[in-house]
């Protein structure tokens, strides 16, 4: 690799002449600055981005970390953190795997955004000792340099559990997440709390889920199995949701109908599906954009704040009452 000193010789410069002009610095003539640049451009010269971010001590580059890509929601809720960084003058970069992990001690990043289930706790509070500064989507920690932007996912469900046994539903399932999900877990603990509260009579049951399509298929082939009457399900995400209505749909049973299914997310497709889906409604895009602010504001020291992202019931067809 070309470096400044490789310029310099070429060009019969000093080093710290060459380091002027490749940065734009007045203290180099127009003549001198030309010659450098050429001889730079001949060299085929590229800037040592690793050595100049030790010299400024920042990147202005941001790295969002996701366990996976897969589903509609995650568009939207990176779109809003882009939106937001580069108001700010930062850039963002999407970062998936153990290996990427790396990014954070190594400097590569001013920040980080984690929606990340392989970041264990302990690794977490490790960055946020060395004073990396991160905002969390997934966890509640408690550390000066960690903000928690949370969605407020026991809120959600209580709507969604609250809404099918107002329908008259007794006969209730909920399909849950992915095993170590703080989501999953989140919702899950509040639709227990809302079917104890409720009448003794409710007959509730839980499947297992992986926040998949496929997941909500599996669950709609066994719920048919066993269908002895209208049943309200809540479906932890709308993905399942999703799966559910193609699990049923060479079956006797019909959403809307026999099944009742309540979602979380609200994704564009939801209002696409015949019938439309009931589901627990958030703006992502928000949610990032609320992620990246306080991030910004956090390695700025302007001060940060814990934020939670509220949500609402949107109905549909896809619940009647019994």
């Amino acid at each position: 690799m070309v470096s400044i000193k490789d310029i310099a010789k070429h060009a019969g410069v000093s080093i710290s002449t060459v380091s002027y002009a490749l940065n734009g610095n007045s203290k180099v003539t127009e003549e001198t600055s030309k010659k450098i640049l050429a001889v730079a451009k001949e060299l085929n010269y590229v800037p040592n981005a690793a050595a100049r971010t030790l010299k400024k001590r920042e990147t202005r580059i941001i790295g969002a970390f996701l366990t996976t890509f897969e589903g509609a929601f995650y568009g939207e809720l990176l779109q809003g953190m882009k939106e937001e960084l580069n108001k700010r003058g930062y850039d963002l970069v999407i970062c998936s795997g153990t290996q990427s992990h790396r990014m954070l001690p190594e400097g590569m990043l001013d920040g980080a955004i984690v929606l990340d289930r392989r970041f264990s706790d302990e690794e977490l509070i490790l960055h946020a000792n060395r004073g990396h500064k991160l905002v969390v989507l997934d966890r509640e920690l408690s550390h000066d340099n960690i903000i928690q932007v949370l969605l407020d996912n026991k809120a959600g469900a209580t709507f969604a559990m609250e809404y099918l046994i107002r329908q008259g539903h007794k006969k209730l399932y909920a399909l849950t997440g992915p095993e170590g999900s703080f989501d999953s877990e989140q919702r899950l603990a509040a639709a227990r709390q809302t079917v104890e509260r409720g009448d003794p009579e409710l007959d509730y049951c839980e499947l297992p889920g992986n926040f998949d399509k496929a997941s909500g298929t599996a669950a709609a082939k066994r719920i048919a199995s066993e269908y002895d009457g209208p049943v309200g399900v809540f479906c932890l995400n709308d993905e399942m949701a999703i799966g559910m209505y193609h699990g049923l749909k060479d079956t006797p049973y019909h959403i809307g109908e026999h099944v009742h299914v309540v979602g979380f997310d609200h994704i564009d497709i939801a209002d696409f599906l015949q019938p439309r889906l009931t589901s627990i409604d958030y703006s992502e895009r928000r949610w990032g954009s609320v992620a990246a602010e306080q991030l910004i504001r956090l390695i700025e020291g302007s001060g940060a704040e814990h934020e939670r992202i509220y949500v609402s019931l949107v109905e549909g067809e896809s619940v009647g009452q019994v």
